[in-house]
């Protein structure tokens, strides 16, 4: 039993060992610490290229071309990046400006199909209900091409709201 589980562990750390290529290309990055209310390197990286086609209380509709940065080894785009949307989109339904951001307490994600790199894809977000500082979200993703939905997620979310005699 040890053997196998050391042989698992060994194929595990060869995945995620970066080749020396990409090891050079992450030192290359210029990443500084951000402040409250500065987008992050990250956010800016997963999100670059979405664009919101419609807005209104309770409902968020986008449109996002699947870029080569958002796929995996197969050239699919990858689970990560699936998780990824559905926890943005899926708050940007709550999201208040003047407010500290959603934190996420659960997602649930189904997976149900591939999108392959310049798919148009199309993310609907749909606000599920709120109760006190509890929102539930629901976000599918559908490739606009095929007509298949790539996946769906359920989204939880808690909201930090000052009480009335509160401070921020």
């Amino acid at each position: 039993m040890k053997k196998i589980e050391s042989e698992i562990m060994e194929k595990t750390k060869q995945l995620l060992e970066l080749s020396q290529e990409e090891a050079n290309a992450v030192e290359k990055l210029d990443v500084r610490p951000r402040k409250a209310g500065e987008s992050c390197f990250y956010t800016f990286f997963a999100l670059r290229g979405i664009r919101v086609d419609r807005s209104e209380p309770g409902l968020v509709v986008c449109t996002l071309k699947v870029p080569p940065r958002l796929t995996d080894r197969t050239g699919k785009l990858s689970s990560g990046a699936i998780a990824n949307l559905v926890d943005e989109v899926g708050c940007a339904i709550i999201y208040d400006e003047a407010l500290p951001e959603p934190v996420s307490i659960d997602m649930s994600i189904s997976y149900m199909s591939t999108a392959d790199v310049d798919d148009e894809l199309e993310i609907v977000s749909r606000l599920l209900g709120q109760k006190g500082r509890y929102s539930g979200t629901s976000v599918v993703i559908k490739n606009k091409g095929t007509g298949e939905i790539v996946a769906e997620g359920r989204h939880s979310l808690f909201s930090i709201r000052p009480s009335v005699n509160s401070k921020l």
